[in-house]
């Protein structure tokens, strides 16, 4: 069964940092892209951050770029967002989510910010930056 399991979110003030993780069973990062979302309060659902393991490509959001790595671990099958400078607006439910190299591939950032391609989703962790 493939499932993703996002840990790591928290309260914390703005400046601070959080690493979050995301827990992969039954994907082969060679063949998967993991991306990290999130959403706030009555707001949309928005493309944080995307990773292609096998390709070596990494995407970002402009408002997260300079503060934000996302990197994988295969060994440990988990993905990580390690968020730095943390700001209010970064306020939000976090979840990492993955679709087959098969279907999607993105090649530029704003593909990669796409959500509607990605069909595995985990249950999310909550990000709060106080300021």
């Amino acid at each position: 069964e493939r499932q993703l399991v996002e840990f790591g979110g928290g309260l914390v003030q703005a400046g601070g940092s959080l690493r979050l993780s995301c827990a992969t069973s039954g994907f082969d990062f060679d063949d998967y892209v993991i991306g990290w979302f999130r959403q706030a309060p009555g707001k949309e659902r928005e493309g944080v951050s995307c990773i292609s393991p096998s390709a070596g490509s990494t995407y970002y959001r402009d408002s997260v770029k300079g503060r934000f790595t996302i990197s994988s671990d295969n060994a440990r099958n988990t993905i990580y967002l390690q968020m730095n400078n943390l700001k209010p607006e970064d306020t939000a439910v976090y979840f990492c989510a993955a679709v087959s190299r098969i279907f999607f591939d993105p090649v530029t950032p704003v593909e990669a910010m796409d959500f509607s391609h990605f069909g595995y989703w985990g249950q999310g962790t909550r990000v709060t930056v106080s300021s």
